[in-house]
């Protein structure tokens, strides 16, 4: 149905004459009256009544009449936003806690700077509460840990970035045996209820270090804010500069994992983006894609 035969409905009712409106279309009155036909033999109901020169709306004619003008205004504001660089709207987002610290920030200031008008509105969760939202669609994408599982076609996933483990110790500490730190110093263990936990927790088991735990938090930062007090080392996935920034403390490799115990990615875990493939928001979740991979490339 051509929303321009609606419009000139509109203009034939208001006038109360097929040639006045006519006359402010700039159109011929038989042209008018041929759109109307057209009009009414699309709907399948007389639209006006002719009275000589004059015409009215019917019944069906006045229902057209209430909800066409709301039709054509938002045909003309879709019109007008189609065609316009305005680029406005919601992006959701979720992450998890570490790249929330760690590697977002740079993302967003990278996507912001290209959609400045798109409000992005952030969930921090877990991996699988923010797998769970993406399939109920009430996330466009998540900066999480790959799952585990094989993934629906709906869903789509691409790494980022390898995060070793890494041992946080005080500054003076920097150029001790990190294995040994592990065994002679107090833990500020990271909670094994997360990946990352889970995966410190396998690296202690590998290397045979039952350690002095001292406490137990679920924030990578809160670690490393215990262990610039002193109050013990830090195993931890490595999210970047924001563990050492502006703290007393120094990160330190670790020794690969003994034979037998897997390869040197055994202790590493794998960040990237989960995206709905059928998100209407597609190109925001792209471009998000595109900064993030910069971002890696550029650090």
């Amino acid at each position: 149905m051509d929303t321009k035969y609606i419009q000139n409905f509109l203009k034939v009712v208001l006038s109360g004459s097929m040639s006045e409106a006519a006359r402010q279309l700039d159109i011929s009155p038989a042209a008018v009256a041929q759109q109307m036909r057209v009009l009414e033999q699309t709907l399948g109901v007389a639209l006006l009544v002719r009275h000589g020169r004059s015409v009215r709306p019917t019944a069906a004619g006045e229902r057209l009449f209430e909800r066409g003008q709301q039709l054509v205004q938002d045909c003309d504001s879709l019109r007008e936003w189609v065609a316009s660089d305005t680029d406005g709207g919601e992006l959701r987002l979720g992450t998890v806690n570490t790249a929330l610290h760690g590697f977002l920030p740079e993302v967003m200031r990278a996507f912001i700077a290209r959609h400045d008008s798109v409000r992005v509105s952030v969930r921090v969760a877990t991996t699988p509460e923010l797998y769970t939202a993406l399939a109920q669609s009430t996330l466009d994408a998540a900066l999480c840990l790959k799952p585990s599982f094989d993934l629906p076609k709906t869903v789509c996933w691409a790494a980022l970035r390898e995060e070793p483990l890494v041992l946080l110790v005080p500054a003076d500490d920097a150029g001790q045996d990190p294995l040994q730190l592990l065994r002679s110093r107090p833990l500020v263990r990271y909670d094994r209820q997360l990946a990352g936990g889970k995966l410190a927790d396998r690296y202690l088991q590998a290397q045979g270090i039952a350690p002095r735990e001292r406490m137990e938090l679920n924030s990578v930062l809160a670690v490393a804010m215990m262990v610039e007090q002193g109050l013990g080392v830090g195993l931890v996935p490595d999210i970047g500069q924001a563990l050492t920034r502006q703290r007393a403390v120094s990160a330190l490799a670790l020794p690969p994992l003994p034979p037998g115990h897997g390869s040197p990615a055994s202790s590493n875990r794998a960040l990237g983006l989960l995206w709905l493939n059928t998100s209407p928001r597609i190109r925001w979740v792209r471009s998000l894609l595109d900064c993030a991979r910069q971002c890696q490339a550029d650090g």
